[in-house]
């Protein structure tokens, strides 16, 4: 499908709603890479079985499958986890990996419509194989019959994942210097600085305000993406994650962020609220650590799904939330087997719109 090629100066603004707005469907890709779960592999299609049973009540999943054979074990495992297929959509878009926040279509409204923005997708510039994810949006334009929009600066297409911004749906956005800007490990978009960034966001996803974080967190890796650190659960409060052991390897960065939120504003100025949500405790596999968050939850119309560790501190966190977001229940799914592929809940899944109004978050 070709790209919209309207020029910008003819364009209206572009504007990326916020999570708990209403959603019409999530994407999500079904696992299918051994490599992402070396070792866990056949517990993960349950894992996934078990998101879209608690998402599924409140909107449509659109499943990206890579054939009928890989549709039909899909299906069987959906069936036996009591699944409605009414709810779901598969989709025959063939993907490399199965973490859709990244390489999955990003929706914005524009000009009174629903549109998809492309960003490039390089695999967090570390893995060889992401040909076929980086080719999702086109498809899922295809699928859709929306628009999609190459999103390009100075004539370039902007590499980007979106497991890399937050936005509140009023125009600011959070991301990490760490994933866009350290001039060691920002093998994306060679060249761009900070006010170039901005200038992305700005055209293409109508941000006004952009909130720079440090580092993201030990054992990420995918350069410090900002949803295993800190994220909206509104239009004017932030969560961020705190550790409290000096001797944790995550200590002074996130002591860091905390100090930069502290000094940060909104888009009209206003300081932000901040809620803090604890760490659970280091886990390992094989000698790696994992980037285990409770910051990389998904707002989904029915629910809010928030990942557990087996952790003293999984309660806590799921009260936290609960008390920040109170218009849908909060649930926690087991991720200790889903974190070994490096991500978890927030990584797997992209949000699709309901409609190109802006909402409240009405359900």
């Amino acid at each position: 499908m070709p790209y919209n090629d309207t020029p910008l100066s003819s364009r209206g603004p572009f504007l990326m709603p916020a999570e708990w707005e209403r959603h019409e469907a999530t994407w999500i890709g079904w696992p299918h890479n051994n490599d992402d779960w070396p070792g866990k592999f056949a517990a993960i299609p349950w894992v996934y079985a078990e998101i879209v049973r608690k998402i599924a009540p409140g909107e449509r999943l659109r499943i990206l499958i890579n054939d009928q054979k890989h549709e039909s074990r899909a299906g069987r495992i959906l069936k036996k986890a009591g699944i409605d297929s009414a709810r779901v959509d598969f989709l025959q878009i063939p993907t490399d990996r199965g973490w859709t926040r990244d390489f999955g279509p990003i929706f914005a409204r524009n000009d009174g419509e629903k549109t998809i923005v492309d960003f490039k997708f390089n695999a967090w510039a570390r893995y060889s194989n992401w040909r076929k994810d980086n080719d999702v949006p086109d498809q899922a334009a295809l699928s859709t019959g929306h628009k999609i929009f190459k999103a390009e600066h100075n004539h370039k297409h902007i590499v980007m994942e979106g497991g890399a911004i937050d936005v509140n749906g009023r125009g600011t956005l959070i991301t990490t210097e760490e994933c866009l800007l350290d001039p060691e490990i920002q093998t994306r978009n060679p060249g761009l600085g900070r006010k170039d960034y901005e200038t992305v966001f700005k055209e293409w996803l109508g941000i006004t305000n952009t909130i720079w974080l440090g580092k993201g967190i030990s054992g990420d890796d995918t350069h410090g993406h900002v949803d295993d650190l800190c994220r909206f659960v509104n239009t004017d409060t932030i969560v961020v994650v705190d550790e409290r052991n000096s001797n944790d390897a995550n200590y002074y960065s996130l002591q860091e962020n905390r100090e930069r939120l502290q000094d940060a504003r909104l888009e009209e100025g206003q300081k932000p609220a901040i809620a803090e949500l604890p760490m659970p405790d280091p886990l390992y596999f094989e000698g790696h650590r994992l980037p285990a968050s409770y910051a990389n939850f998904y707002i989904s119309n029915s629910a809010v799904l928030v990942p557990t560790f087996n952790d003293a501190n999984d309660r806590t966190a799921l009260g936290i939330l609960s008390e920040l977001i109170s218009d849908r229940p909060v649930i926690g799914i087991h991720a200790v087997d889903l974190v070994w592929g490096f991500g978890t809940l927030h990584c797997l899944t992209q949000q699709e719109p309901y409609t190109c109004k802006a909402d409240t978050g009405t359900i």
